[in-house]
């Protein structure tokens, strides 16, 4: 791997942020948390090519990665576009942990483990992870354990809404095993949360920093939403501020997809209440600036880390990694999926669940694996997903060790691909140093519109898919 340094923060508005470009280059594409992108998944991909992945897993012997989803929430967000469940009734969702663990039985089943499988990452997303109670918190982690043994030294990460945690949460997530927590803020000014019906306080965001801390946790992330109604980028400005005072250790900075005809809580919003376009690029332009001032580092994407987080380590190691939680430091593992709508990967395969908890009941109901779709990497996908997987985290590729590396010539197998390039870094998207491909920082922004060139799928397939911003 090719490692770059990041830019100084002194440096980072005036290279990192380049409107021109933005302007230019904001097309939509694959965020590439996969190779191919989850659109390719396709039905013809069954339980049988799953557990066929599982067992051949089964026998390297290496860590694996776990990510459970939990879809429950008790109140709708308008912008989300989760796969999630509204309700209040934890009968509902202490069904759903009984589920968990059988679907874990039959996996671990599947992979004919003599003993607990090695695991150096752990995630429970949603939805709203902390709508579980203490009991069923603890029977999840207990049914994990069963099966798995967390690794120390692992991320053992979850995600937080800051309006649905006690200290006693947080103390029993310490005890439970996390070390890590991601909290949804996307904007404290009153006026858009209101329009995005998540109302929530400095306050109640700033006693969960203090109580993670208090219970030692490695790590706090925080979530903000750039383009959601109401945002201006003064009102903007504020809330960043404010979570600076926090002092998080990584930060993501998402740009707002409206697709109302795909998500239909956003239809409750109101388009004439979104910001201009030229609203965004001054919020996303302040926002970088404010970033870099406070020592913040540009790992990719749509995330900030400070320089002595593990991520802007890796990065600078040239060891950083992609999947389908973001950003890692852990190694390109395999990743067990559990829960409704989750996206595993495991060997050269990925698969995904069905969508809807009566589906999920009634395949685990009759002793089948609740597989919707998924797909099975010929070579050139493995071998575009491991570029692609270098140019969104390292910025840069060595092509003459890539090419030795893959038993090919770089120049005659990527012939297409180059000649887009060329456009591309006459834009100023890329330079060539020597026979390594080179994302300067003026188009890191843009890293997505740099890998697409080398997506294969993207370019043959009709089905274009719905896509969000690059930006």
């Amino acid at each position: 791997m090719t490692s770059v340094a990041n830019p100084s923060s002194t440096q980072e508005k005036e290279v990192l942020f380049h409107p021109e470009l933005l302007k230019k280059f904001d097309i939509n594409g694959p965020r590439y948390t996969s190779y191919p992108s989850a659109d390719r998944f396709h039905n013809e991909f069954s339980e049988a090519d799953y557990l066929g992945a599982l067992e051949r897993v089964a026998k390297v012997d290496e860590p694996l990665s776990l990510y459970f989803h939990l879809p429950f929430c008790p109140n709708i967000c308008y912008y989300c576009g989760c796969n999630k469940i509204i309700t209040k009734d934890h009968g509902r969702s202490a069904k759903y942990i009984k589920y968990l663990a059988k679907e874990m039985a039959m996996v671990t089943k599947a992979m004919c483990s003599q003993k607990k499988i090695p695991v150096t990452q752990l995630h429970w997303g949603g939805g709203t992870p902390t709508f579980l109670s203490h009991e069923e918190m603890i029977e999840l982690m207990q049914h994990t354990r069963e099966h798995f043994e967390l690794m120390p030294g692992g991320e053992y990460s979850i995600e937080i809404d800051p309006r649905r945690v006690t200290e006693k949460d947080i103390a029993l997530l310490a005890e439970l095993g996390f070390n890590r927590i991601s909290l949804g803020v996307q904007d404290f000014n009153l006026a858009v949360q209101e329009a995005v019906h998540r109302v929530q306080t400095i306050e109640e965001t700033q006693a969960v920093m203090d109580w993670s801390r208090k219970y030692g946790f490695k790590s706090r992330s925080v979530d903000l939403i750039y383009g959601l109604p109401k945002q201006t980028p003064a009102t903007f400005k504020e809330t960043v501020d404010a979570v600076l005072a926090m002092n998080p250790d990584r930060l993501s900075v998402y740009n707002y997809a409206h697709l109302p005809h795909i998500f239909k809580p956003q239809r409750r919003i109101a388009e004439a209440d979104l910001p201009p376009a030229a609203d965004k690029l001054d919020i996303l332009s302040n926002t970088i600036e404010r970033l870099g001032e406070a020592g913040y580092v540009f790992i990719g994407m749509d995330h900030f880390a400070k320089p002595d987080d593990e991520l802007a380590i890796a990065q600078k190691e040239g060891k950083l990694h992609r999947n389908f939680q973001g950003y890692s430091t852990q190694a390109e593992c395999d990743l067990l999926a559990f829960g409704i709508s989750s996206i595993g990967k495991v060997d050269d395969c990925y698969s995904q669940n069905v969508r809807t908890l009566d589906e999920y009941y009634e395949a685990l109901d009759h002793g089948h694996l609740p597989v919707l779709r998924g797909l099975r990497l010929d070579q050139d996908d493995l071998l575009r997903r491991e570029l692609i997987g270098e140019l969104m985290c390292q910025f840069a590729l060595d092509t003459k060790t890539f090419a030795k590396s893959h038993q090919i010539d770089f120049q005659t197998y990527f012939k297409t691909e180059i000649e887009e390039l060329k456009h591309l870094g006459e834009a100023g998207l890329l330079d060539w140093e020597g026979d390594t491909i080179l994302v300067p920082t003026k188009g890191r922004l843009l890293a997505r519109r740099v890998a697409m060139s080398f997506d294969r799928h993207l370019r043959e397939s009709q089905a274009k898919g719905t896509y969000s911003k690059v930006l």
